[in-house]
């Protein structure tokens, strides 16, 4: 048994902190301000691999494919443990095209994707109305994957919280800043003593480059995210523009805009105005609706593109997990996994090469 700390409440750090503690580790988590209350309670909760990642399959989509299996019984899991219920929709999704050009795109990505065994179907104008009838009569045809689903955030962070809680995990919140003495995690009420420290930070990771000694490329990306009382779409619909996704409050969740702001996230004009003009576009209906809720989130992006997942080869007791940016929802459960892996020394079944943190440049 190892006496594991996690420096990060969001969703990555508490999906490590569950996945340890019930492989019989001594968790601790230590979180500068609440548990999940930057990017993690933000995000709308998407889990589509298939409709988001534009390129050729790489290591990335395989990674994200592979957390995407992992949900359905991860999300069980993580009731059961925590007794909380919380909204978890294998709704499907539709990637709608709007020009007879882009149906090309939509072949190409149906293509690689059929190579792992991903589930779609090119559907026409008259077959996505009868899916979702209240889209824009201007959409021509939609790439459907029925396996894609989405997540309530702030339900599944919540409920990760109290699942952590009940297994054992000592956690503490509103630190402020912490420090390193060793593999020792300093903060101004005490002194945790670890074997093996996860800085899971997000946007925040930047700040312990000189603690590790080593380049932390991971910048705060502001999204912006509207919501609607609308009437329910069936799917998730996404165009090249963005999404609509309903939850069952009820609410219609437009998103995202994204800029570079530092760490501020307040919400602008222009960037809800563009997701309001956009999203009038997809469904009508909100053509006549002006949105009841508008707030933004800060995502860790990292230099490449890629998380940080793994330990430090100067500091072996360190462990990154960062710099998720718009997937840290998707990818918490196969993060988890491979954390507690490198912490018991399993063989990682999936390649991680490319997220390795060592990758950039020490200082």
């Amino acid at each position: 048994m190892a006496r594991i700390t996690i420096i990060g409440g969001g969703v990555i750090g508490l999906s490590i902190a569950f996945e340890c503690q019930r492989r019989g580790h001594n968790v601790t988590v230590v979180e500068a301000q609440q548990c999940g209350g930057q990017a993690s309670g933000a995000a709308a909760g998407m889990l589509a691999p298939y409709s988001e990642i534009e390129e050729d399959p790489d290591d990335f989509f395989r990674l994200c494919q592979r957390s995407l299996q992992l949900f359905p019984k991860w999300q069980e899991e993580i009731k059961r443990h925590s007794d909380i219920d919380f909204e978890y929709n294998e709704s499907g999704s539709l990637y709608c095209i709007y020009h007879e050009a882009d149906r090309l795109s939509l072949e190409t990505k149906q293509a690689w994707q059929r190579k792992f065994n991903v589930e779609s179907t090119i559907l026409s104008a008259e077959e996505v109305r009868v899916k979702e009838p209240g889209l824009s009569r201007d959409v021509v045809a939609a790439l459907w994957c029925p396996e894609e689903s989405h997540i309530y955030a702030p339900g599944y962070v919540a409920a990760l919280l109290q699942a952590c809680r009940n297994l054992g995990v000592h956690v503490i919140e509103y630190v402020g800043d912490a420090t390193l003495d060793g593999y020792a995690v300093v903060t101004k009420q005490e002194r945790i003593e670890s074997d093996q420290v996860v800085l899971a930070a997000g946007a925040w990771s930047m700040y312990w480059e000189k603690e590790l000694g080593c380049t932390l490329p991971v910048y705060p990306i502001r999204g912006q995210i509207c919501a609607y009382e609308a009437p329910p779409l069936n799917h998730i619909v996404f165009t090249s523009q963005g999404y609509l996704v309903a939850k069952a409050n009820g609410s219609v969740v437009a998103g995202a805009s994204e800029d570079i702001a530092d760490f501020d996230t307040n919400v602008t004009e222009h960037g809800i105005g563009r997701l309001e003009k956009w999203s009038k576009k997809v469904m009508p209906v909100l053509e006549k609706m002006d949105p009841f809720h508008k707030w933004a989130g800060l995502r860790p992006a990292t230099q490449d593109g890629f998380p940080l997942i793994g330990k430090l080869i100067k500091k072996p007791g360190v462990i990154l997990a960062t710099g998720h940016y718009r997937n840290g929802i998707l990818l918490s459960p196969i993060t988890a996994k491979i954390v507690a892996d490198e912490i018991d020394q399993v063989p990682q079944q999936i390649a991680i090469g490319q997220f390795r943190p060592d990758r950039f440049q020490a200082i």
